[in-house]
């Protein structure tokens, strides 16, 4: 006689009417797309910051309460307070939005474990200051959640150029003439580069009068002090020199932004730091230098430098930078006398 069919067990048949329950109560579905869960990774911060800021914009347009999103720096982040965050359930909001910024590399691995579970309720973007290898456990956990891990890598050459036209042209409403002539004459530091533009444009809204001609761009451009701005973070670490001062003070009065400066500063003291954790791992001079993309000469400079200071002194001075830009930005200190400041806790 045949048998009839299997009734589901009682087990089986709770524990799914349990997770549908979840689910319509915080109208999450069942899938992950890879746009819920980022790691935005690469040696192009300012495209990466960028590309954060607007990921973070369109995440939070649908929640309706401050509970929604929680920013975490990366710098000093436990995996253990990371799992919380991600762990825990929407509030008043229909998902949380977790964002984790600036990782260092050295300490990304770390946070792989945090992320063995992510809800369908939660959103989540990491950032790291610098490049993850493809076997990092950090990409890979990503990977394994469904998410995406997109590089962002230096530009340099023809793609430096094409993106300073379409910059030039999208955002500034220059042409890509102008671009030109700024890439020529500028470090390639894609923030540097945007800042002129921004002047420029700036200078060619003014007025009627105001007309961008070969000759009046060439005198606006501030070229980035890049000799100046390497004197600086020469005399930066392990503590600033009174030639930082100095110098620092000559480059605000010759017309660079405070913010600009902090922040050079600021990706100095990312390199020393990679350095630092490469050194710890034994790696040799040439090995770093033959790993990193920045110039040889930059990297031997980043190498003697991590060789006089320690890792938690690095993360504390990036962890001071970062609050000097948010209290400029938030209008707590003037940007000038900041700058002063911040290099006397450095």
């Amino acid at each position: 006689m045949p048998r009839a069919p299997r009734a589901a067990s009682t087990s089986t048949t709770t524990r799914t009417s349990t997770r549908a329950s979840t689910s319509t109560r915080t109208g999450a579905t069942s899938t992950r797309g890879a746009a819920d869960v980022l790691l935005l990774h690469g040696d192009e911060r300012f495209l990466i910051d960028e590309k954060a800021r607007a990921i973070i914009a369109s995440w939070t347009t649908d929640l309706v309460s401050d509970f929604g999103l929680e920013t975490m720096e990366g710098v000093g982040l436990t995996p253990a307070r990371l799992q919380d965050a991600v762990l825990q359930s929407p509030f008043l909001d229909p998902y949380r939005v977790v964002f984790v910024r600036t990782v260092p590399v050295n300490r990304a691995e770390g946070l792989a474990p945090a992320l063995a579970q992510i809800p369908p309720t939660t959103r989540l973007l990491i950032t790291t200051a610098g490049r993850l290898g493809t076997t990092n456990k950090l990409a890979k956990a990503i990977s394994s959640a469904g998410g995406k891990v997109e590089e962002m890598p230096r530009l340099v050459r023809r793609a430096l150029t094409d993106w300073a036209s379409r910059r030039a042209v999208e955002k500034h409403g220059l042409t890509p003439a102008i671009a030109a002539q700024v890439v020529r004459v500028t470090p390639p530091d894609l923030s540097v580069i945007d800042a002129e533009l921004t002047k420029l444009a700036a200078y060619k809204a003014s007025g009627p009068d105001a007309k961008l001609t070969p000759e009046v761009i060439t005198e606006l451009l501030a070229g980035g002090r890049e000799d100046e701005i390497f004197k600086l973070n020469d005399h930066l670490l392990p503590h600033p020199t009174t030639h930082a001062f100095e110098i620092a003070r000559n480059l605000t009065r010759s017309g660079v932004g405070p913010t600009l400066i902090a922040y050079r500063m600021a990706r100095h003291v990312a390199l020393v730091l990679q350095v630092k954790a490469r050194q710890e791992r034994g790696e040799s001079l040439q090995q770093v230098q033959s790993d990193l993309p920045e110039h040889s000469f930059v990297v031997q400079k980043a190498f003697d430098a991590a060789r006089q200071v320690d890792g938690d002194s690095l993360e504390r001075a990036l962890r001071q930078i970062r609050d000097y830009e948010f209290e400029v930005k938030s209008g707590q200190v003037d940007a000038d006398l900041g700058l002063d400041v911040l290099l006397t806790r450095l």
